[in-house]
């Protein structure tokens, strides 16, 4: 059993900062990427951000420059560090990790159960 469990979403002020946290738990052989994706109402779900096991990032061109997404190999965790927020930052944030059970499976997509960021004065 595999679970991602985020945190740190709520409510902030437009130009506000929020730091999300999703913690990778459960039988776990390694984790290649893990990422943030976020899905407003009526929307599909898209990349916010994603970090390899090396360190690479990516980011959507929407939260360049604003978002930070980083990762602790260790703490099986990765972070977003969301600055300078706009009201269109709203939505339903979800983790996102790329990882294998085992040494000899493939490796399978799995995601949390989300986390709400609303961006309102």
């Amino acid at each position: 059993q595999v679970q991602l469990v985020e945190s740190g979403g709520g409510l902030v002020q437009p130009g506000g900062s929020l730091r999300l946290s999703c913690v990778a738990s459960g039988s776990i052989f390694s984790i290649n990427t893990m990422g943030w994706y976020r899905q407003a109402p009526g929307k599909e779900r898209q990349l916010v951000a994603d970090i390899t096991s090396g360190g690479s990032t990516n980011y959507a061109g929407s939260v360049k420059g604003r978002f930070t997404i980083s990762r602790d190999n260790a703490k099986n965790t990765v972070y977003l560090q969301m600055n300078g927020l706009k009201p269109e930052d709203t939505a339903v944030y979800y983790c996102n990790a790329d990882l294998k059970t085992r040494w000899y499976v493939t490796s399978l997509n799995y995601w949390g159960q989300g986390t709400q960021v609303t961006v309102s004065s």
